[in-house]
């Protein structure tokens, strides 16, 4: 028996004692102008990275060689799973899963070290302390409750197996881009809590610069948690073989809550950097954004939650993560309350105003995620309080969803084109009429042709047209009377708004058009779905590397031509007997043609599901922009400029310019820094 996991705990406990002294240090050091203290951040966070990656990396090999004296590997793996998925295995399950979240904090930490040379020494020992606190936290309930390096001894002759439903390229891919996302906006929380920690931080000159800081970050953390969000989205529906896209299922809702509070954020961090309003709701989101995520992170391992996305573990280990949030998240808080009064509030501004539609903007998006935090929650603290076993579905998170974001769609394309501080709406509205009655025109074609949900259909095209036009009318407006064009952050902006527009035309088409029927079917049978026929031909057995299948062929044909031939699968696991729906899917830019396999009926009859769902790319091409919008803002380079540069559109050039509603001639009224986004990755 070879030695590495005990090598890997050593590095995983050497790793709690670097974050132990990056989480001291430089923040004493900050506090008390010692600079050879603050100056151990930098390094502290390379060696936890090392350190870190070093246990990952041992814990990788494990799975890779098959280590049955691992309990963790054995629990998780056999020598039938497939190379593949022994990579990915390592982040299957609780261990290994909060080792991943664990070695993503150390990276962003290390990248917030090498990518911060510009800035004072104080503030990087303030942000990386902040970090490293976190850090400690979650490295402490690795290795205490959470051991992935547990011994079995003697070593158990054969695994367990990974649970086949993570058999997949959706575990190679989501759960690192989620955790990207999650764990990136400790980033933007550290920021905000050096910022309260630093007493100079409150003078607008100040505020500016730790915004213009922190901006880039919360960016491409946003990006990431949109393709996290995304990714599983995807795998849920072609894996899970239910035909759906989204079911507003707990774990899923964790990790949509602080993708709304992120969105939020995102625009308050542009109207603070540029106006200086909003500093103290900055704040409040940079903290509220980063709690949801350690929320989220409670809900999923607590045991707390019944979901086929949750982890299974015990309530010793939601003890944990309940302490660790509840000090993390009421420390920050009392930090808050007692700092927030020195944060000024910024110019005031009326009614018919950037900062206006950017404020209703961010109540919108804040109710949504707790009408989603309610809707998560309420049925828990009903259990606990003995009140019942209470159910909160589908119906209710969709008609509140859609009564909150009904108007961030109505109001996003008047963002970009109204004036900071004073402005009357009738000039914006104006210069939209055009594409509004272009909105309406199309939204009520839709409904005339629409076969089924028409409301829907006509309230998806609408709404796209709105934003996306009204989105090229600003494009047209820049690029006609500035020289300077569109920056990165407006591309940004202009991206996320059209992907949102995407989005919205496959998620309520899709939901407005879906077509299913699930039927038995013998050889030889055809089912009829509009102009589609699904001839079955029956079912055959084949061997895979670790499973056997009942294999599927189903013929598509189109208007009586044949367009396909579908296998869908129902998979029986050697391991354990588990078996699995594997859905077959013809993929298409205007509806996909989707065929899972039920149960065996009898005399060679199945059942049969057949969905066609018109549009449902659009719903993850859609979130594909949005997250190349967050991607694309952060590279704009007046976030990389150095203090003292010029910079027009900083707090300190904002408030040099005449906040008259008066245009200037041949603008057409539209001002230079007029990219304000209302539901995007960020721009001004």
């Amino acid at each position: 028996m070879h030695l590495l996991p005990e090598f890997g705990q050593i590095a995983l406990i050497l790793a709690l004692l670097i974050s132990l002294l990056l989480s001291t240090l430089p923040l004493i050091g900050a506090q008390r102008g010692l600079a050879p203290w603050m100056a151990v951040a930098r390094p502290a966070a390379w060696a936890q990275l090392a350190l870190v990656g070093i246990a990952f990396a041992i814990l990788t090999r494990a799975f890779v060689t098959q280590d049955f004296s691992v309990a963790y590997v054995a629990t998780n793996s056999n020598s039938l799973l497939p190379m593949m998925y022994r990579y990915s295995a390592v982040w299957g399950a609780h261990e290994g899963s909060l080792l991943l979240w664990a070695l993503i904090l150390a990276a962003w930490t290390a990248a917030v070290a090498a990518l911060s040379k510009s800035l004072p020494l104080p503030v990087v020992a303030r942000v990386l302390g902040v970090m490293g606190i976190v850090s400690l936290g979650f490295l402490a309930f690795l290795i205490f409750t959470s051991n992935p390096f547990e011994r079995i001894l003697p070593a158990a002759a054969e695994g367990r197996d990974l649970n086949p439903l993570l058999q997949d390229f959706g575990l190679i891919v989501h759960p690192p881009m989620l955790y990207m996302g999650y764990v990136g906006f400790a980033v933007p929380f550290a920021f905000a809590i050096a910022a309260l920690l630093d007493r100079n931080a409150s003078r607008p000159e100040e505020v500016a610069r730790w915004l213009r800081w922190t901006r880039p970050w919360t960016n491409v953390a946003w990006g990431f948690l949109t393709i996290g969000i995304a990714l599983g989205s995807w795998w849920a529906y072609y894996e899970l073989g239910w035909g759906g896209w989204w079911f507003w299922d707990p774990v899923e809702n964790a990790s949509f809550m602080p993708w709304l509070a992120g969105t939020a954020l995102l625009h308050s961090q542009a109207i603070t950097e540029k106006r200086g309003s909003f500093r103290s709701w900055t704040l409040l989101l940079a903290i509220a954004v980063f709690s949801l995520s350690l929320l989220g992170t409670f809900l999923v391992r607590s045991g707390v939650l019944t979901s086929v996305h949750a982890f299974a573990s015990d309530p010793g280990r939601g003890l944990f993560i309940l302490i660790f949030l509840g000090l993390v998240v009421g420390a920050s808080l009392l930090l808050y309350a007692m700092r927030a009064a020195d944060v000024d509030g910024g110019k005031p501004f009326t009614g018919a105003s950037r900062e206006a539609l950017l404020l209703l903007n961010n109540v919108f998006l804040t109710a949504a995620c707790a009408m989603v935090l309610i809707g998560t929650l309420y049925p828990l603290l009903a259990d606990a309080l003995e009140l019942g076993k209470i159910s909160v579905g589908p119906p209710y998170f969709s008609l509140l969803f859609i009564v909150l974001m009904t108007p961030i769609v109505l109001l996003l394309p008047l963002g970009p084109l109204i004036r900071w501080q004073r402005d009357e709406y009738a000039r914006p509205l104006r210069m939209l009429l055009p594409w509004a009655l272009l909105a309406l025109v199309a939204g009520g074609i839709a409904y005339v042709q629409a076969p089924n949900g028409p409301w829907k259909t006509a309230t998806g095209v609408a709404g796209a047209v709105w934003i996306a036009f009204g989105t090229a009318r600003f494009v047209w407006q820049r690029l006609r009377t500035h020289r300077s064009a569109l920056t990165a952050e407006m591309c940004g902006m202009v991206l996320a708004h059209g992907g949102l527009a995407v989005f919205l035309i496959g998620a309520l088409l899709v939901e407005a058009q879906l077509q299913q029927r699930e039927i038995a079917m013998t050889p030889g049978q055809t089912l009829t779905l509009g102009r589609d026929s699904f001839r079955f031909d029956g079912v055959q057995r084949l061997a895979g590397p670790n499973y056997t299948a009942s294999r599927g062929t189903v013929q598509v044909f189109r208007d009586d031509r044949r367009v396909t031939t579908l296998h869908p699968e129902k998979r029986e696991y050697a391991s354990g007997g588990q078996v699995m729906t594997e859905a077959a899917i013809r993929p298409g830019v205007t509806r996909d043609v989707f065929v899972a396999l039920g149960e065996p009926l009898g005399n060679d009859a199945w059942a049969v599901r057949v969905h066609i769902k018109p549009f449902i790319r659009w719903v993850w091409i859609g979130a594909a922009l949005m997250a190349l919008g967050g991607f694309v803002t952060a590279l704009d380079r007046r976030f990389r400029k150095k203090d003292g540069e010029p910079d027009h559109e900083t707090v300190l050039g904002t408030l040099a310019r005449p906040s008259s509603p008066s245009a200037r001639p041949g603008t057409d009224g539209v001002h230079a820094d007029a990219g304000a986004p209302v539901t995007s990755g960020g721009s001004d």
